[in-house]
C-alpha cells in the first residue's frame, strides 16, 4: 500500500495494480473503515479497482494524521481481507436487434454464434469493482475471454440509457444517455440511477450483477 498526494485536497492509497477481486475489496474494506473513522476534513472516498482516492478539505484537515489513520487502517484491513458474500442483482436484458447493433460483431471476433454470446455474457456472475466515467455506471468483470471484444475504434456520439456493453473483459450498463465506444449487445429496462433515489445508484462496489436474457 502506497499513499500519494495528488494536489493539496485528495490522496491516492494505490496498491497492487492488478484487477482481482480480493485487492478490490480490499480497497472497499479500507474505505469503509476510514468512512467509520469520521475523520475531520474528508470530503469523500472513492474506491476504484485497486486504489483508493480520499479527498479531503485542507483547511480543516490534519494531513500527518489522516495519512498516519490510513497507514493504521489499512493494516487492519489487510489482517481481515476476505470476500464476503455478495448482494446479487438481477438485469433482465433484451440482446441483439436494434437494442444490441453490435451482438453479430462480437459473434464475428469470438468465432461463434450471437446465442453463443448471449449464453456466455449471461453465464457470469459479474463483481462491480467500482463506479464511473458518469453517475451510476458500474465497472463488471469478468466477461469470458472468448468474447471479450475491444472498445469499437470510434466511438458512437450517443448510447441510449440501459445499454449493455462489452469492453474486452469488462461490461456493464450506461445508465445515462452519454457518447460511449463500448460493444452493445443489449439492453436493459432496469434504472441504473435516479438522483431522486436513495441511493442514488442501483449497483455499489463489491455487488454483484446477473444478467438475464428476455
Amino acid at each position: 500500500m502506497v499513499v500519494r498526494r495528488a494536489g493539496d485536497t485528495m490522496l491516492i492509497v494505490e496498491f497492487e495494480a492488478v484487477i482481482d477481486p480480493l485487492v478490490n475489496q480490499y480497497v472497499i474494506d479500507l474505505g469503509g473503515r476510514l468512512e467509520g473513522h469520521a475523520f475531520p476534513g474528508i470530503r469523500d472516498i472513492v474506491p476504484g479497482y485497486c486504489s483508493l482516492g480520499v479527498h479531503f478539505d485542507p483547511l480543516r484537515t490534519d494531513l500527518a494524521a489522516l495519512e498516519q489513520a490510513i497507514a493504521d487502517e489499512g493494516r487492519v484491513a489487510a489482517a481481515v481481507a476476505a470476500l464476503p458474500a455478495a448482494r446479487v442483482h438481477e438485469i433482465p436484458v433484451e440482446y441483439g436487434g436494434a437494442t444490441g447493433p453490435d451482438l453479430e460483431a462480437v459473434a464475428t471476433f469470438a468465432g461463434c454464434s450471437t446465442d453463443e454470446v448471449v449464453e456466455r455474457h449471461a453465464a457470469v456472475i459479474y463483481r462491480v469493482y467500482t463506479l464511473g466515467f458518469v453517475p451510476g455506471f458500474a465497472y463488471l468483470g469478468g466477461v469470458d475471454r472468448r468474447i471479450a471484444a475491444p472498445r469499437r475504434r470510434v466511438p458512437r456520439e450517443r448510447v441510449p440509457a440501459g445499454s449493455v456493453g462489452i469492453a474486452g473483459e469488462q461490461t456493464g450498463v450506461y445508465p445515462l444517455a452519454t457518447p460511449g465506444g463500448w460493444q452493445i449487445i443489449g439492453r436493459t429496462s432496469e434504472v441504473l440511477f435516479d438522483a431522486a433515489r436513495t441511493p442514488a445508484s442501483l449497483l455499489a462496489p463489491g455487488e454483484a450483477v446477473r444478467f438475464v436474457p428476455r
